[in-house]
């Protein structure tokens, strides 16, 4: 399968989903620059985590503008998978693919280390090497993981992670990463990238990307 990484200006987490995909899991991937807008030939986006231009007014809030975005838009429409991590999550909601919003931390801080989050689905296409209720390690990396949405109910049931034993951020019902109500667009908080090999800590990362390539 092949994956296309989407590139931003600021993006810093776009090489590590490179090496991941390439060197670990074995699978064709290209980068895609932000002013592009052809994914033919792809069958998984990757909004990678880092900064996009913009941030300073709002995360994901001027990225979302960008060409590749309708072409992400028409994409997921199709069916294809779509995974935005930290900063790729942000662009999600701004850009209406996922509901809710992303604001400050609840500490006012920038946060960088690992959490326990609880695996609430994993009849996903992102998460299908995981049980249910089962507890996972991933490192988070962000000033604005704090996930608000007016109504609960509108997403109880597309909540796929939670965060477990403490909330970093202030993430309303500990809500660290959700789905479209299709299921084929999946934003998360954590980094995944950064937790796929043993020498960094925790593999658990590496089980998201193997779902991917699993589901395809």
């Amino acid at each position: 399968m092949n994956f296309g990484i989407v590139v931003f200006p600021g993006t810093n987490c776009d090489r590590d989903c490179y090496y991941v995909i390439r060197d670990i899991l074995n699978q064709p991937v290209k980068f895609i620059w932000h002013r592009e807008n052809d994914l033919k030939g792809i069958d998984c986006v990757v909004l990678p985590g880092g900064f996009s231009y913009g941030d300073y007014l709002r995360a994901g809030a001027i990225a979302r503008f960008s060409p590749i975005m309708s072409s992400v838009r028409e994409f997921a429409d199709k069916g294809g998978l779509v995974i935005g991590i930290c900063n790729g999550f942000q662009i999600l909601t701004e850009a209406g693919l996922l509901p809710g919003a992303l604001g400050r931390n609840r500490s006012l801080r920038f946060i960088c280390r690992y959490v326990n989050l609880i695996i609430e689905r994993n009849d996903t296409p992102f998460t299908s090497e995981f049980e249910k209720g089962e507890i996972v390690r991933m490192p988070i990396a962000h000033n604005e993981g704090n996930y608000y949405i007016d109504d609960l109910s509108k997403v109880e049931k597309q909540v796929v992670l939670r965060y477990y034993g403490e909330n970093p951020n202030g993430a309303l019902d500990n809500i660290a990463g959700i789905v479209n109500e299709r299921g084929n667009v999946f934003g998360l908080m954590p980094h995944p990238e950064r937790c796929s090999e043993k020498i960094l800590g925790s593999e658990d990362g590496l089980r998201i990307f193997k779902s991917i390539v699993r589901s395809l």
